[in-house]
């Protein structure tokens, strides 16, 4: 099975054991769910969503964050860590929609990356949840884990990954791909021990026969050549 032939088949598969996968950060709106990503970096979206209740009721606009004391900012975020990195970025994201953007935040790749601390995983996951463009793919831990794991790039740069990604793709599904390897990764594909043998596409997985083989538990990827090595 070429590359191709498996995400045609993993498009089908997935939206059937994940049929509810949405982004797990809470949000109302596009600014809220900007200030999400930005703190979700190192951080896991639950505690993300421990903080963001009391951040959103207190600051509602790009202004209020503009106008923020950066010590009050600073204390609400600091269970999510690099409080302080995070505070700078999220004032100077805001400043710039403030004064760029007439308070609202851009829906376009060009103008959203061009806001200071947004890369392009950030922008991904902006327009592809709160403004509903497939733009790009959004590429974190879990979908570089099992891009590589189905053998569908050989990137280790997110950029690449994502380039490789949308060659295969249909862009139709590029929101919804990066939610169902997401879910999937967090919920059967683990890093350390991949539940393989509950797997609900183990058959469409080239890696899964070999971590059964090497008990399950490696904390590697498997060595082993597959079929499928050549690049998409």
């Amino acid at each position: 099975m070429t590359s191709r032939e498996r995400v045609g088949q993993l498009v089908k598969a997935l939206p059937k054991v994940y049929p509810g996968a949405h982004c797990e950060l809470d949000f109302r709106n596009p600014l809220e769910l900007l200030v999400a990503t930005i703190l979700s970096a190192q951080c896991t979206d639950k505690r993300v969503n421990m903080v963001t209740p009391t951040l959103f009721a207190k600051y509602r606009t790009a202004k209020d964050y503009v106008k923020a004391s950066p010590a009050t900012l600073e204390k609400l975020l600091r269970p999510t860590g690099f409080f302080r990195a995070k505070t700078k970025s999220i004032r100077a994201a805001a400043a710039a929609i403030e004064t760029k953007h007439v308070g609202r935040v851009p829906d376009t790749m060009e103008e959203l990356h061009a806001l200071p601390g947004v890369g392009r995983k950030t922008a991904n996951v902006v327009l592809g949840n709160a403004f509903g463009k497939d733009e790009g793919i959004v590429v974190d831990t879990h979908v570089t884990r099992l891009s590589h794991r189905f053998r569908l790039t050989r990137e280790t740069d997110p950029e690449k990954i994502e380039r490789d990604l949308m060659k295969l793709v249909p862009r139709e599904h590029w929101t919804n791909w990066s939610h169902w390897l997401i879910w999937h990764g967090r919920r059967r594909c683990f890093a350390r021990k991949p539940d393989c043998r509950q797997c609900e596409i183990f058959g469409l997985c080239p890696s899964g026969k070999i971590f059964i083989r090497n008990g399950e538990a490696r904390a590697v990827e498997p060595a082993e050549p597959v079929s499928d090595q050549r690049r998409p």
